[in-house]
């Protein structure tokens, strides 16, 4: 085993002038430094003729590199020994109001919830026609300002407005989201569109598949307006025609990488968008625009037909301006079709209210102390005990389960596999950022990552998640301030679902937020006892100036 190491190293001797055997026997002795090893020249002499045999190998492998959708056959399993997962659904019965009218003002029709949208469609007050239309007359009027649209599919949109309204005419309700305008993060395909992942290496590609998440809407009867923008290859907020922005401050970004999906939604240009995250990317743009963002439990929905940037991080949410619209959402997306071997069915049994007689809630102490006395979390944690909450202090643990950062190695191992053919082929020089901390360097230095330490960080992995269960295990939610310590790189390696949510803004007039963390596959915990929040305060009811209009 002591060969692993060399995988990455014995390809830059490919590079370098004819060599003596001594040489090649000192370059492997040398480069074993870099990966904390020491080998004697003897045991270097002796891996020789074995790391030069794998390097054919490699050859022989790269003459046919592998396309970003080809699968990596093994999946990450983020519960437990003996963790039975919930498969017994019940029914639920979504509050769709009877007696919502239009808006006097045609403005506000643009943060109405889906259930108001639902109900003026269900009660035939305005067809999805009107509705779709309406809001792609919105994105056309503000889709620039924040750079947040990277392909207005306006024909299709209208075609399943126009499907949906003879639906209803018939007799055929599907459901909330029957004629319900939304947007996709544009990493899922959907057939005669472009799927550019937002980099210009594949600004011009088309994939002949629809995703998932897409299909399953389509079945809900959603109408889909336009594939969003997201920062190159899924992080950041740059994109090769752009810089999403902020919708509260139009000179900062939005925060990435599910960029124009936070964006278009707090802004009122869609009532829901679709994101993904692998570290932080629903979180972290729900946070900085003041969106009610779900980040599900790992393989809780099935990702065939999305871009592949790290199989056993890679998850796929829904981005809304309430805890009630993203528990509709997720009904509706969650679930698998055999593409993905990582995804799985289980329950969804939400309820829209929370029982604080019986919901073990907990928050964690040692995040909260660090804040300062007047910080916004504290007043969260006043308005549920307030409605009757026992809130249970637990200290998050930080440095056992997270001694050091995995999460990088298995991140940048599995991204650089996954655009291996990206690296090799150079189109790495057109992605939009070229510097150390951008995908072209990151993907090269992955490289230089060994399989072994590879697989030995992901056993590590496999003690966080049993360290993050039993932390969990006498608890419903856990309640801790969004970017805190090491949570939000622990939770994505363990898998756990959060709500990240608006409690307010700071003194610079920007969103706050709050993090609910649940068990896995109790996605309906959090989303209840997030709604019950919104039920008490405005904070998500709050919507920017400059969109009202």
């Amino acid at each position: 085993m002591k060969y692993a190491f060399v995988i990455c190293c014995i390809l830059f001797s490919l590079y370098l002038p004819a060599q003596t055997k001594q040489d090649s026997i000192q370059q492997i002795k040398e480069w074993a430094r870099w990966y904390d090893l020491d080998f004697t020249i003897a045991e270097s002499d002796s891996m020789l003729t074995d790391v030069e045999d794998f390097t054919e190998v490699y050859k022989k492998m790269h003459r046919n590199l592998p396309a970003n959708n080809l699968p990596y056959p093994f999946a990450f399993q983020p519960a437990p020994p003996g963790f039975v997962v919930p498969t017994k659904q019940q029914k639920i019965n979504w509050n769709i109001p009877s007696t919502t009218a239009l808006p006097d003002n045609k403005t506000d029709l643009a943060f109405y919830s889906i259930p108001q949208l639902a109900s003026l469609i269900k009660n035939k007050k305005i067809t999805s026609l009107a509705l779709t239309r309406y809001f792609i007359d919105r994105l056309k009027k503000w889709g620039d300002t924040l750079e947040c649209i990277i392909t207005l599919t306006e024909e299709l949109a209208l075609q399943q407005a126009k499907q949906a309204d003879i639906d209803l005419q018939k007799g055929i309700y599907k459901g909330p989201l029957h004629g319900i305008p939304y947007g996709l993060k544009d990493l899922f395909a959907v057939k005669g569109y472009k799927t550019t992942w937002g980099s210009t290496p594949y600004k011009d590609q088309i994939i002949n598949e629809d995703a998932f998440v897409y299909t399953k809407l389509k079945n809900a009867g959603a109408v889909l307006c336009a594939k969003l923008s997201l920062g190159a290859l899924a992080y950041d907020n740059k994109w090769f025609r752009g810089f999403t922005r902020n919708p509260w401050n139009l000179q900062q970004g939005s925060s990435g990488s599910s960029a124009g999906s936070a964006a278009a939604t707090v802004a009122g240009l869609l009532p829901f968008t679709i994101g993904t995250e692998t570290l932080g990317s629903i979180v972290s743009p729900s946070n900085r625009c003041g969106a009610t963002g779900l980040r599900p439990t790992f393989g809780t929905v099935s990702r065939s037909g999305a871009m592949v940037l790290c199989w056993t991080l890679d998850k796929t949410g829904p981005i809304c301006r309430s805890a009630e619209d993203a528990a509709i959402v997720y009904y509706y997306i969650k679930g698998t079709d055999g593409k993905d071997p990582g995804a799985i069915d289980h329950a969804f049994n939400y309820t829209e209210k929370a029982d604080f007689k019986n919901l073990r809630i907990a928050y964690a102490e040692n995040y909260f102390k660090a804040l300062s006395k007047d910080a916004a979390e504290w007043k969260v944690l006043d308005t549920y005990r307030a409605m009757g909450a026992t809130l249970n202090a637990v200290q998050f643990p930080d440095s056992s389960l997270y001694p050091f950062n995995i999460v990088d190695i298995v991140l940048n191992a599995e991204a650089g596999a996954a655009f291996d053919e990206l690296t090799r082929t150079n189109r790495d020089d057109l992605i939009e950022r070229q510097d150390k901390n951008f995908w072209p360097n990151i993907f090269r230095t992955a490289r230089l990552i060994p399989a072994v330490e590879y697989i030995n960080a992901n056993r590590y992995r496999y003690s966080l998640c049993i360290g993050m269960n039993e932390l969990m295990k006498d608890y419903d939610v856990l309640i801790a301030p969004t970017f805190s310590g090491k949570q939000l790189s622990i939770t994505n390696l363990s898998g756990h679902p959060v709500v990240c949510m608006p409690i307010g803004f700071n003194q610079s007039g920007l969103p706050q937020s709050i993090t609910l963390i649940g068990n896995l596959y109790d996605e309906a915990s959090i989303l209840s006892v997030a709604k019950a929040y919104q039920d008490q305060t405005d904070h998500n009811k709050k919507h920017p100036d400059k969109f009202k209009d």
